[in-house]
């Protein structure tokens, strides 16, 4: 592979990706209100319909869910937790 050129695709496996983070990476994702049983089983139950948004940990583990974008950063923020975007 030409590590010159930025068109490259790079592949990397799942558990390497996961490492990178190493406790100090997050991400912030929106989630159907219908999907959070399968994210936080503890969870109540929620209304259908609404938009929610969770913080993972670099590795996908959820850590909180929350009803606005702005408390998911706020939390990363208070864990000293570099929110990273992710496409």
């Amino acid at each position: 592979m030409n590590t010159e050129k930025f068109n490259d695709s790079i592949t990397i496996s799942p558990e390497a990706l996961a490492a990178l983070g190493g406790g100090e990476l997050a991400y912030v994702r929106t989630i159907r209100s219908e999907d959070v049983q399968r994210l936080f089983p503890q969870a109540p139950e929620i209304a259908p319909g609404l938009t929610l948004f969770t913080l993972h940990a670099a590795d996908g583990t959820p850590i909180m869910l929350t009803d606005s974008r702005e408390a998911a950063l706020a939390n990363a923020s208070e864990h000293e937790l570099t929110t990273v975007s992710v496409h």
